[in-house]
C-alpha cells in the first residue's frame, strides 16, 4: 500500500510540497491512518505545508 500513497503523494507535489488538506484527502481515499500518508511523504522527500490540524 505504501507505493500507493506515495504515487499519490507525488502525484499531488508541486515544488516538493503538499498541502495538509491534500494529505488528509490522499489518506481518507486511501482508507489510512493520516501518519501513514506523512510516512510515505518523508520517505519520498515530500514536505507536508500548511498543516491545519498539527497531523503531520
Amino acid at each position: 500500500m505504501n507505493e500507493n500513497i506515495e504515487k499519490e503523494i507525488k502525484k499531488h507535489a508541486e515544488n516538493g510540497k503538499i498541502t495538509c488538506a491534500v494529505a488528509r484527502k490522499i489518506a481518507e481515499d486511501l482508507g489510512v491512518p493520516y501518519k501513514e500518508v506523512g510516512r510515505a511523504a518523508d520517505k519520498a522527500g515530500i514536505r507536508i505545508k500548511d498543516c491545519q490540524l498539527g497531523c503531520f
